[in-house]
């Protein structure tokens, strides 16, 4: 199988650097030839990625593009029955239901720390229409898991090593054509720190859902960033 080497791609990196931190020995590479493992819209798998999946366009350039359009994909949560009302169904674990007041919370988490990051961007211009030169850049979550029991008079005391998990999927396209150039998928859990049991509250709960959130979002503008001509 003929492999193109993302050093030799430029433009891909952004797949593999916008959500990772962990370091491989093999540099990334982009899966070509008859044997490459496709999509289902037929991007190629990347081999290496540091992400937990990551697909690209062989001959993937970004060259053309100055500005950057984020839209968001939406936000869709795991299906949970378990509101923790009881002991008996706070002592099963999670996850837990999450209701439409959380949701609405977490939300405008997620809103509020990407608007922040992606206003430190110096490579590309954020702009709010499409283009010529406007690359999309499409986020969503997936799966949203909380392991928090919900809040109840009688609380008893909890101890978490994390407090949720969810999966970003993010895509780069062309604004103007909607052409998919590439994609990465990676899920991660809001880990305490040094993972960890911690009593959990609402300021600890809140404090690492931004902490993964803000990983992601700083991994997508280092790698916007980082892309050179």
């Amino acid at each position: 199988m003929k492999k193109t080497s993302l050093l030799r791609t430029p433009a891909a990196v952004f797949v593999m650097a916008a959500i990772s931190v962990a370091c491989t020995s093999a540099s990334p590479t982009i899966q070509t030839g008859p044997e490459a493992e496709l999509s289902y819209d037929g991007l190629h798998k990347v081999d290496n990625s540091q992400a937990d999946m990551a697909w690209a366009r062989p001959d993937i350039d970004l060259s053309g593009y100055t500005k950057i359009l984020p839209v968001s994909a939406g936000i869709t949560y795991v299906q949970a029955d378990n509101k923790g009302r009881t002991t008996r169904d706070r002592n099963k674990g999670g996850p837990y239901f999450i209701d439409d007041k959380s949701r609405e919370q977490f939300e405008a988490l997620v809103a509020e720390v990407f608007t922040e990051e992606l206003g430190k961007i110096e490579r590309f211009t954020l702009v709010d229409a499409a283009g010529p030169d406007v690359l999309m850049v499409a986020g969503g979550l997936l799966n949203v898991t909380s392991y928090v029991p919900p809040e109840t008079a009688t609380r008893s005391v909890v101890f978490l090593s994390a407090v949720g998990e969810a999966t970003l999927v993010l895509e780069l396209r062309d604004s103007e054509s909607g052409a998919i150039l590439a994609r990465s998928i990676d899920t991660r859990a809001a880990e305490t720190i040094g993972d960890t049991f911690t009593r959990s509250n609402s300021v600890m709960n809140s404090t690492e859902a931004r902490r993964l959130i803000k990983f992601w979002a700083q991994r997508l503008v280092e790698g916007l960033d980082g892309f050179t001509q």
